[in-house]
């Protein structure tokens, strides 16, 4: 790609990738046909769809509409080679669980950005009565009888409280997780459980209160926008200095990341579903430090460090969430920008033009990252195995070829 263009233009956001996939596993929850829309058009779809194959499911993936027939009897044991693929495939465990009172799911692949250990999961099961185990490579859960219970998260992650509230639903009596995971992506399966018949009350909080049911009835859920691909187009605008409006995303699921960049430099339009954002002048340097929601995301701390770069002046990124994100410094590095790091700490002095390098993308967001700070580069600059972008952003280079952006994609194998 040549760097040096405005971007200016529309962009629709569609499902979220961090939501579609747990909506996916939630449908183990019950008998029968559900349907799911708005959903992306990205690789981990397809992935998640054999794990549920994996599990005697029936899954129709047709656009943006995934179809998910649920036997009376889903198998118990997910498929090693799926679950590889794509670490959100842990979250079978809990409705594994719930339904077929075993789980057996091997321990899930995924990004390079630190450890994600699943300790949370399983003190939270155990909590409802199960027992469980890591044997060979796989978590193995089993339960004879799910009670409810007072859970405390020591961390609010969003996996663990995807997969107890998922286990929860359908346990006996009343389960309460404390400083639960806020994301509007929980949100959106509180939604879905709900409409399956899920009784939970405190949605949105930190405080989820889960009575539980005898069975669930398969429904049809829309996918909430995507937020952190939503962002990613506001700082692609920021940093080419360009115009671009979205379409399709809460803008209230950003406030943060919109009020950053208008500290920065850039105007903000808000809109039902749909922002505008402006960016004149090179942006100024502001400083981030990554939080669960509604802090600022840590999907979002490439794109952090890449408008940083082109900054007027110097900005600090702390990372909280995951230890091995700044891996993707070293890339940025390459590309020109002034950048160290320091344990969980980024200094970024700006520079007004970054230079064309190769560089390699670790996982979806950096490779996003890198693909933003391409288009400040001069030159032209090659990002290798971008096939992590695919799993996170449809139609990633033909949108930013609709904004203005000199992009095309070309499959060579890159000489290592």
């Amino acid at each position: 790609m040549s760097g040096g263009a405005r971007l200016v233009g529309t962009v629709d956001v569609v499902g979220a990738k961090n939501s579609v996939l747990k909506l996916m596993a939630a449908a183990l929850l019950a008998e029968g046909t559900t349907t799911i829309t708005n959903c992306p058009e990205i690789l981990d779809v397809p992935l998640m769809a054999d794990v549920l194959r994996s599990l005697g499911c029936t899954v129709d993936v047709d656009g943006d509409t995934v179809t998910i027939d649920v036997p009376a009897e889903p198998g118990a044991q997910a498929d090693y080679k799926s679950v590889s693929k794509l670490r959100a495939s842990v979250c079978v465990l809990g409705p594994l669980v719930a339904r077929c009172r075993r789980a057996v799911v091997p321990l899930p692949g995924g990004d390079a950005i630190g450890s994600r250990p699943l300790d949370m999961h399983q003190a939270g099961l155990r909590k409802l009565g199960a027992t469980t185990e890591i044997e060979h490579g796989r978590v193995v859960a089993t339960a004879e009888t799910l009670r409810g219970a007072q859970i405390w998260l020591d961390f609010p992650s969003v996996g663990a409280t995807e997969n107890i509230l998922m286990a929860a639903v359908l346990a006996e009596g009343t389960t309460v997780i404390d400083n639960a995971a806020r994301e509007p992506e929980i949100v959106d399966l509180c939604l879905m459980l709900s409409q399956m018949g899920a009784k939970i009350d405190g949605v949105g909080t930190s405080t989820l209160t889960v009575h539980g049911v005898t069975g669930l009835a398969p429904t049809t859920h829309r996918v909430i926008g995507d937020r952190i691909v939503g962002a990613t187009w506001a700082f692609a605008a920021a940093m080419t200095r360009g115009q671009v409006t979205v379409r399709g995303v809460d803008p209230h699921h950003i406030d943060l990341v919109l009020d950053k960049l208008r500290s920065a430099g850039a105007r903000t339009d808000i809109e039902a579903g749909g922002f505008t954002l402006t960016m004149d002048g090179r942006p100024r340097a502001v400083d981030f430090v990554t939080l669960p929601y509604p802090g600022f995301a840590t999907d979002l701390q490439p794109m952090a460090i890449a408008v940083s770069a082109v900054a007027d002046g110097t900005s600090m990124i702390t990372e909280n969430v995951f230890e091995s994100r700044f891996r993707f410094v070293d890339e940025m590095v390459r590309l020109g920008a002034d950048a160290r790091t320091d344990g969980h700490h980024a200094v970024v002095r700006g520079v007004d033009r970054l230079s064309s390098a190769p560089v390699w993308a670790s996982d979806i967001r950096a490779g996003a990252g890198l693909v933003l700070a391409a288009l400040c580069a001069d030159g032209v600059t090659e990002v290798w195995d971008v096939e992590h972008i695919d799993r996170g952003y449809p139609r990633f280079v033909e949108n930013l070829r609709s904004l203005g952006a000199e992009i095309s994609r070309v499959s060579v194998d890159p000489e290592r």
